[in-house]
């Protein structure tokens, strides 16, 4: 019986031993709080060196943490890596995530990854986690403000009338979910939260059930432009104070957006989230901070492909030289910006 069992084990063993091999991990990053190294493991290493195409491919790689596969980021990231791709020379890899609000986390620890698209104030949750935050993440490039958008049912008059009321954040994963109960945090306003699909929660609105929706999204955002909304429903003001310098930028909903919603010659002040284009702030001379400055430079030398039909609209409107709140800019996209002249850069 024991001889049937080892003779079963090693057949197993045999049947196994290519999954295994095929399964085993390739690079591994350690990644820990204070340190990102990068450790080849022996059978890729070795595959390298009799082969220089597969080292020459993985020596210019960038992953790209987008977001979840729905939303506005992925699609950008996709779009820049088509833009930028050159063969062997600049593999930009557009990685589907949990969503831009927790992209930090992914550029921070997750193998592999160079750069990511976030919402500026992602940063906010990390600020005691990792204290030097600010220094290991750098911008690339502002891509487009989310404005928020708080949709108040006709009873409710002003933010002060959601006290204690139902207000839904979308589910999680998504900006409204992150940045919505952050900013309603900073105004001191307590609700009760929901986090389900805002095309439940409309539903849910219609019949007094929800006091407000809010939505962290570019506008115009589909379901105010298209639904039909009786008298009084109102997106509510919100005004650009010291509390947000940090993180947003002031905006405002207007006719042009939401004409069913808000008369001609008006507008709603509220705020924005900078959804931004970031790298780990790789040290100068290594690889991983080369591989990211060439994608840099083939990005910004390429913007204007972008920008042509076919595109996302929201590349149109996108400044390479726009700041964002509370990060330094990758040095070689400032490197990149230096170089032109200031006509130029005005223009871009």
């Amino acid at each position: 019986m024991n001889g049937t069992i080892e003779i079963r084990s090693l057949v197993l063993a045999t049947l196994l031993a290519p999954l295994l091999i095929i399964a085993e991990p390739c690079p591994v990053i350690a990644q820990t709080q204070n340190s990102r190294t990068l450790q080849i493991h022996p059978a890729r290493s070795a595959a390298e060196h009799a082969r220089p195409e597969i080292a020459a491919m993985n020596a210019w790689t960038v992953g790209l943490a987008g977001g979840l596969l729905e939303g506005a980021p992925i699609r950008l990231a996709a779009e820049m890596a088509r833009v930028v791709d050159d063969g062997s020379s600049l593999h930009v890899l557009p990685v589907v995530t949990r969503g831009a609000a927790e992209n930090v986390n992914s550029l921070l620890y997750l193998r592999g990854i160079d750069a990511a698209i976030i919402n500026s104030d992602a940063l906010e949750e990390y600020k005691r986690e990792v204290p030097d935050i600010q220094r290991r993440i750098a911008y690339v490039l502002n891509l487009f403000p989310s404005e928020l958008h708080i949709f108040a049912r006709p009873e409710i008059q002003t933010l002060s009338d959601l006290a204690g009321r139902k207000v839904n954040f979308n589910t999680q994963g998504t900006a409204a979910a992150y940045s919505g109960p952050l900013i309603f945090s900073r105004l001191g306003l307590e609700v009760e939260k929901t986090f389900i699909p805002h095309q439940v929660a409309l539903e849910q609105m219609r019949r007094g059930e929800t006091a407000a929706v809010v939505f962290v999204t570019s506008k115009p955002v589909d379901a105010f432009v298209r639904g039909r909304w009786e008298p009084g429903f109102k997106f509510l003001a919100i005004p650009y104070e010291s509390k947000f310098e940090d993180y947003y930028l002031p905006s405002s909903l207007e006719a042009a957006d939401y004409p069913n919603l808000i008369k001609q010659g008006e507008r709603v002040t509220t705020i924005a989230v900078p959804t931004v284009l970031v790298a780990f702030n790789w040290p100068v001379k290594s690889n991983r901070f080369q591989r990211v400055a060439r994608f840099v430079d083939r990005l910004f030398s390429r913007i204007e492909m972008l920008q042509e039909p076919g595109f996302d609209p929201k590349w149109k409107s996108i400044n390479l030289a726009a700041t964002v709140p509370g990060l330094a800019r990758f040095p070689a996209a400032q490197s990149w910006l230096d170089r032109l002249p200031r006509s130029t850069q005005a223009l871009r």
